[in-house]
């Protein structure tokens, strides 16, 4: 629903103003930034916002983004990129790690 969207939105967005609090206080040398990529794609925080942290981190800071189908500015602003690839092993979704 909407009001849903908007909650998941609000989240984000929160979340996203912890992780740069953190990363700019120096508190971390590593900041990984989980599923930041689907949230990216369905507009779930501001994509201006996510790309100037990347453009203006901290020099020290390793940042990690998570997701699927990351789109092509972040794929710019990226020093290494990996895929993973699922080989289906007939594994049915588990409750509590893929639903």
């Amino acid at each position: 629903t909407e009001e849903q969207k908007a909650k998941s939105k609000e989240i984000h967005l929160n979340n996203f103003a912890k992780a740069k609090e953190v990363a700019f206080n120096g508190e971390c040398d590593i900041l990984i930034l989980d599923e930041v990529i689907g949230a990216y794609n369905r507009n779930l925080l501001d994509r201006e916002d996510l790309l100037n942290f990347l453009d203006n981190k901290p020099e020290n800071l390793e940042v990690i983004l998570t997701g699927r189908n990351p789109a092509d500015e972040l794929i710019e602003r990226a020093d290494y990129v990996s895929e993973i690839q699922k080989i289906d092993k007939g594994i049915v979704a588990r409750r509590g790690i893929e639903k």
